[in-house]
């Protein structure tokens, strides 16, 4: 007989069953898939049946416009339901006449420095964080989520260039595409670095369900990447503050919401939006290409760390199970409470610039935050002017999010196809970096069909299905199927631990929302439904950019209250959740899928 103990059967991690084992013949029919307890059948119906609604969303709010768009771009008119004929390929020829390549061109120089913050700068200071020690790693946690509560980027770029505008007025002369460079960077350095480094924090985690955490981290930082430049190149929320004024560095969607709307040539503008559309699609399908290449994954490790040496009879992706002397927050190699005082060190260095260029970008606004509310026109109130600003994009964050984590329940939850079910995200991968930009002059025209302009039903923003949600369901739902057949309950493995993420991901929608001000721009003509975005912009109009005329306005746009409301949220979210979540790539361990 073999002394290897390993042949030695552990009762711990083997316990015997508490009822005898039944007699008699198997029962006939497929096994149970080991917690999911419902039939192959049903899981595939009820996942194709959960797609439905994401489906229409996509066809509502993507597919349609998009094709809207396509044909509007072979035809000339003013768009505003006059004569229209055919234009050829006209429209397109007057785009790149027009300097589009090169609005693109100089987009992407801006991308140059947000990217090198996302693929070296938030790598470098996730692994510092991670190798420091589980406090120094929670007090980074706590600081990333500053810039993700203060995502205010009109009231912030305004506020911010205004301030330098006597100071920077001879280098935009002298240098004007380098200080473009420098503005952008800086002011989307906070944003760019505290999203990088949240996620690879999470990918240099080691996870109980095994996977590694090599394939999960060229997935982050490939699709990080690509994110960048997608939303770089149709950014105007984030670019309009610093470029929108001027002529020698305008963004590409500036110079396309201009000559549809300020010059009346949809066709011209649908073909630049045609365009951009095209690019997107390819950076959004390279994207889900590569996360299910590299078979990323998103798990649930627990609310609490595993005491290191606990057994290690859990069953693979079973909610507590870690490698014995390991933590699951642990990176792989280092053992659980390990600090590495040289990573502390650095780890502490890159804080303080990170906070320093989060002071240097945000004090002005910050500083107009306690201001006092600047005089508003004739018959609107300060309580108005917030429900304008906050209740419309709440309905779709509320709608686009709950479709988008049915949708990727079904897929990755109960997987309709098998091994395939991820192929399920392609339809929508062409959509997946689009924002409410490309496709806005299409919304515009079917508000403006239905009446809806200046009306609070047409400042609802039109997009009501969030594609980066559904993506992120998806490989979470997956993660967590591994250890719903192990035999953990539906409650405790699918639906408790996707509820903070389900608030998560309906806050920052919620957020973006409303402090992307292009679709009330468009759609709102009257002071009455006006959020505090278009008075900001009527004032700056009125004053010529008056500091003082500015400042208490600038103030409404993201008060102080909403402010705080978003910064507890996410420090919690922070701390308590995302902290427990892991991404991970390859095959689980015993596991062919």
């Amino acid at each position: 007989m073999s002394t290897n103990p390993t042949s030695v059967p552990d009762p711990k991690a083997h316990p015997a069953p508490p009822f005898p084992a039944p007699s008699g013949p198997a029962p006939s029919g497929p096994a149970p898939s080991g917690g999911v307890g419902i039939g192959r059948t049903a899981q595939v119906v009820t996942g194709l049946v959960l797609l439905v609604p994401a489906a229409v969303a996509l066809l509502w709010s993507y597919v349609l416009p998009s094709v809207s768009t396509l044909v509007e771009s072979f035809r000339r008119g003013n768009g505003l339901g006059g004569p229209t004929e055919s234009a050829g390929g006209d429209n397109y020829a007057q785009v790149i006449e027009r300097g589009f390549l090169g609005d693109l061109g100089r987009a992407l120089l801006l991308a140059l420095v947000p990217l090198l913050l996302a693929l070296l700068v938030a790598p470098l200071l996730a692994l510092a964080a991670q190798r420091a020690g589980r406090v120094p790693r929670l007090v980074t946690r706590a600081l990333l989520a500053l810039p993700l509560a203060a995502y205010a980027p009109l009231a912030v770029g305004m506020a911010w260039t205004m301030d330098r505008f006597e100071a920077d007025r001879d280098a935009w002369t002298q240098a004007p595409t380098l200080t473009a460079v420098r503005a952008v960077a800086l002011l989307t350095a906070g944003l760019v670095v505290a999203v990088g480094a949240t996620v690879f924090l999470a990918a240099l985690r080691r996870g109980p369900g095994g996977g590694r955490s090599g394939p999960a981290v060229l997935a982050v930082g490939g699709v990080l990447g690509l994110a960048v430049v997608a939303v770089t190149v149709q950014s105007w929320s984030l670019q309009w503050p610093v470029l929108g004024g001027r002529e020698d560095q305008v963004a590409p969607l500036v110079r396309i919401v201009r000559e549809s709307v300020a010059w009346l040539q949809f066709g011209v503008g649908a073909a630049g939006n045609v365009l951009l559309l095209a690019l997107l699609a390819v950076l959004g399908i390279l994207a889900v290409v590569l996360l299910l290449i590299t078979r990323t994954r998103i798990a649930f490790t627990g609310w609490r760390d595993r005491p290191a040496g606990a057994p290690t009879g859990t069953p693979a992706g079973a909610p507590t199970g870690t490698p014995t002397g390991m933590s699951a927050g642990a990176p792989t190699g280092v053992p659980a409470g390990a600090r590495n005082p040289v990573a502390l060190g650095l780890l502490a260095v890159g804080l303080l610039a990170f906070l320093g260029v989060l002071a240097y970008v945000l004090a002005p606004w910050l500083r107009a935050l306690p201001a006092e509310a600047a005089p508003l026109p004739s018959g609107v109130s300060t309580g108005q002017v917030q429900v304008n600003t906050w209740l419309p994009p709440l309905i779709p964050a509320v709608v686009g999010v709950g479709v988008a984590a049915l949708a990727g329940f079904g897929i990755g939850g109960l997987r309709p196809l098998g091994r395939a079910s991820e192929l399920l995200l392609l339809p929508f991968a062409p959509w997946l970096f689009v924002g409410d930009g490309p496709l806005a002059i299409a919304h515009f025209v079917r508000a403006r069909e239905a009446d809806q302009l200046s009306t609070f039903v047409g400042l609802i923003p039109p997009g009501w299905l969030c594609i980066p949600a559904l993506v992120v369901f998806t490989l979470f739902f997956r993660g967590q199927r591994e250890r719903w057949e192990a035999g953990g309950g539906f409650g405790s493995t699918m639906l408790l631990p996707a509820l903070p993420m389900l608030a998560g991901a309906g806050l920052l929608s919620w957020l973006v929302g409303a402090q992307s001000w292009l679709w009330p721009q468009l759609v709102v003509a009257d002071v009455r439904h006006a959020p505090a975005t278009n008075l900001v912009l009527l004032r700056l109009a009125e004053s010529f950019g008056d500091p003082e005329a500015m400042r208490g306005l600038v103030a409404q746009v993201l008060p102080l209250p909403m402010l705080l409301l978003f910064l507890a949220a996410f420090v919690a979210l922070q701390l308590l959740y995302l902290d427990r979540l892991v991404i991970s790539g390859g095959s689980a361990r015993g596991r062919a899928d």
